[in-house]
């Protein structure tokens, strides 16, 4: 079993993503949470070239990727899982948690190092809040994004099904919860108990810098409430926020030429952890 799905990884791969984006899109349309002030056309122009462009990059760069490198770590006995005995579930249970882990460790590193969050700021640079901004990330980012989840899996040793579930799930709830739906406050206080909803990361693109420094979790809440970077609410209130960061604010900025050379352009002072010209809560 665990064969036949790494030998169709491309094909489970595009369509949980396809079906994802498309679920998302759809449910925006039905339910938004906030109303849309930008056309589509404008930003989904930009967020979608950027997700090209990633993805060839990383195919050029790696010779290998997670997956391919779990596959060869557990021919050559390369890392933790592969030296020690224990059961498969565990393994795989504890892969998808360590990886996670690192995930959000990794999202607060780029916040707090001022290189880095130049950077990241392109994904924060977005006006609006939907399914695309939860793929809208600079290049340079996602390489060093994807040479940090090699170096995990080489020193972990997971089994390759793990980094594949993984992969995949964090992908698909990166788009959910960067999706402009409305979900019931009830609903919403259950479900962030097990995974981070929209309402709950919405909190992490706004404006307010005290706001941008918390719930850094893309897949389980668990850490932000742990870690004590959990926020529950923006001040402003849902649909008051300004979403986005003070540097980028024009139209102009949405284009992906603009989006490409952002790191460059003006300084990285305000919003990263801990720097002078934070706000506080």
């Amino acid at each position: 079993m665990t064969d036949l799905i790494l030998a169709n990884e491309p094909m489970i791969r595009i369509g949980f993503f396809t079906g994802v984006l498309l679920v998302m899109a759809l449910w925006e349309a039905a339910a938004p949470r906030r109303r849309r002030e930008i056309p589509r056309l404008l930003r989904w122009s930009g967020n979608l070239g950027i997700v090209v462009i990633d993805t060839l990059l990383v195919r050029l760069v790696f010779p290998v990727v997670a997956v391919g490198l779990a596959v060869a770590a557990q021919e050559r006995g390369w890392g933790l899982f592969n030296v020690i005995e224990a059961p498969f579930w565990l393994a795989f249970v504890v892969s998808l948690l360590a990886l996670d882990l690192a995930i959000y460790l990794q999202h607060v590193m780029f916040h707090a190092v001022p290189a880095l969050w130049r950077l990241h700021r392109m994904h924060h640079a977005d006006l609006e809040f939907d399914v695309t901004t939860g793929l809208r990330f600079h290049p340079v980012e996602i390489l060093l994004s994807m040479g940090i989840k090699l170096a995990v899996v080489a020193a972990l040793g997971p089994p390759a099904v793990a980094v594949l579930v993984f992969e995949v799930l964090l992908n698909a709830t990166a788009m959910f919860n960067h999706s402009n739906v409305r979900i019931p406050v009830a609903i919403d206080r259950v479900l962030r108990l097990i995974v981070v909803t929209p309402d709950m990361h919405r909190v992490h693109h706004s404006i307010h810098p005290s706001e941008t420094n918390s719930n850094f979790g893309f897949n389980s809440p668990w850490w932000d409430r742990l870690l004590g970077t959990y926020r529950a609410q923006p001040r402003d209130g849902h649909e008051g926020m300004t979403i986005g960061i003070e540097q980028f604010r024009t139209r102009r900025d949405l284009w992906l030429d603009r989006m490409l050379v952002q790191p460059l352009r003006g300084p990285a002072s305000g919003y990263p952890i801990n720097r002078e010209g934070n706000d506080r809560p």
